[in-house]
């Protein structure tokens, strides 16, 4: 863990504009400095008012059937409220000793130096490792599951008098609104996976509000009709707070846990045949147990920034060379010890529940939480340079189990856990200027949520998923981002460390 005392080099960035139009400020009032500040919601919650009650017992770890998965059990939703016990005037959350200190998928946030309890903690920053080498597995029952062979049909065209009661949005708006979804039942998710291969996105694992799945659903993008493969192969034991980064038409899952078990396997979906396999692993070394890290693929290899491993939050980078998806090697690229010089190396504090995008060659890493604070700050790490260098921002917001999305020049962060409440805010951070913006947003945005998944299709965001601190998410929400709205600035930039 990096060493909180020494300062931070927090110098700016410099950004080089390859080409570029003029960019008109705008004076609306949306823009101004005062509409920064964000509205407080109706609902506050510090992140995890809800634990996990699957009431099936740990077993050991299974071995896949032989009878055709689609007979397998899925949990439908169990979406009870929890009463919020959360202090809006704490911008912390709750110490772990009062029990409110878990976040929203289920999991306890951790306090340094303080051991985790002996009671069952479900934290991706703090908790036990499981008393198994892989860890325990959940077996659903028929009665949690939905039934099997039921569709939603596509719903009618909606009338003109029927619509939303909402303001029309300009050409050059962006604008919410639910996605109209048929085909195969989907529970309530949250900390799954989403995953953008072709014009399907994969949704694999998470959990609702009892258990953990090991499901694959598909969404295609153009139809959002929504189907439940049947997989073969090895297939993951029920997981959260995973990665999932697509290598070609390949998946590769690293990480993740489910209770008080974390992993550091991998495992790979072939999406043309639907089959699971697990890669050799080549050499004596890799990352330590892990769930709620970040994993951006560049240049024939994942690196992993952060999470926890049970017992400590982490900011270590690994690097998983995938040049062969049947054979793969991990590198230590980044870890919290000394340089040769004896100075420590600058880098963010240890995290899990940022996030990470790769442009070009640079790692932006943003938000996330150590488990008593939500961070704010932006760090990018130089991935062919091997350097550090934290980002000044005129105006900071803090953020946990959000989505960070790249759009044109601009990092498109949705929701999340601000150390007080969960929000629906869509914040813009400029990539050239590395300033922070708001955008007015028409339509009805979905309500505030956190660890829901986020991809870039067809001029559109699509939404799936989350949990706002007593109710998991089934719902697909749509933002249209009007192409004028976010890319007419620039097209092609590049950043500088």
């Amino acid at each position: 863990m990096a060493d909180s005392d020494r300062p931070a080099d927090r110098s700016p960035v410099k950004t080089k504009v390859v080409r570029s139009q003029k960019i008109v400020p705008s004076d609306r009032p949306d823009d101004s400095d005062e509409s920064i500040e964000r509205n407080a919601l109706p609902r506050s919650h510090t992140p995890g008012h809800l634990a996990s009650k699957s009431g099936s017992q740990q077993q050991r770890r299974r071995v896949p059937s032989e009878l055709p998965l689609r007979h397998r059990s899925q949990s439908t939703s169990y979406d009870s409220p929890r009463p919020s016990t959360a202090n809006p005037s704490n911008p912390k959350p709750p110490p772990l000793s009062n029990g409110a200190g878990e976040d929203g998928d289920g999991d306890r946030l951790a306090s340094y130096g303080r051991k985790p309890s002996a009671a069952r903690s479900t934290s991706a920053i703090v908790g036990q490792h499981s008393s198994t080498p892989s860890g325990p597995s959940r077996t659903l029952t028929s009665a949690t599951r939905p039934p099997r062979g039921q569709h939603t049909m596509f719903p009618p065209l909606q009338l003109p008098q029927d619509g939303a009661d909402v303001p029309p949005a300009p050409a050059s708006g962006m604008y919410w609104s639910r996605a109209p979804t048929s085909g195969a039942p989907v529970p309530c998710l949250r900390a799954h996976t989403t995953t953008l291969v072709g014009s399907n996105i994969y949704i694999f694992g998470g959990c609702d509000s009892r258990a953990c799945f090991n499901d694959l659903y598909v969404l295609d993008a153009d139809s959002f009709y929504w189907s439940r493969p049947h997989v073969v192969g090895d297939i993951p034991m029920p997981l959260r707070a995973m990665t999932c980064t697509a290598v070609g038409k390949k998946l590769v899952v690293f990480g993740g846990g489910d209770g008080p078990a974390y992993y550091n396997d991998i495992y790979v979906l072939d999406t043309v045949n639907f089959r699971w396999s697990r890669p050799r692993i080549v050499g004596d070394r890799a990352p330590s147990k892990r769930r709620a890290h970040t994993a951006c693929l560049y240049k024939n290899g994942i690196y992993i920034f952060g999470g926890g491993d049970g017992v400590r939050a982490l900011n270590d980078i690994w690097r998983l060379d995938v040049s062969d998806t049947t054979k793969m090697s991990w590198k230590l690229i980044s870890s919290a010890d000394k340089t040769a010089s004896g100075a420590k190396d600058v880098r963010p504090r240890a995290r899990g529940y940022h996030t990470a995008n790769m442009v070009g060659s640079k790692l932006i890493i943003f938000g996330g939480s150590d488990g008593g604070e939500c961070f704010d700050d932006v760090w990018i790490y130089d991935v062919e340079r091997s350097i550090w260098r934290a980002v000044t921002t005129p105006v900071n917001f803090r953020r946990l189990s959000h989505t960070a999305t790249i759009i044109g020049s601009y990092l498109f962060v949705v929701g999340g856990h601000d150390g007080n409440e969960y929000s629906n805010d869509l914040l813009q951070l400029n990539l050239t200027t590395m300033t922070w913006d708001r955008r007015k947003t028409y339509g009805r945005p979905p309500s505030g949520r956190g660890y829901h998944g986020a991809v870039l299709y067809d001029s559109r965001l699509v939404v799936i998923g989350g949990f706002d601190g007593s109710e998991v998410f089934r719902d697909v929400m749509i933002l249209e981002l009007a192409v004028h709205s976010y890319y007419s600035q620039i097209s092609y930039f590049t950043i500088e460390v």
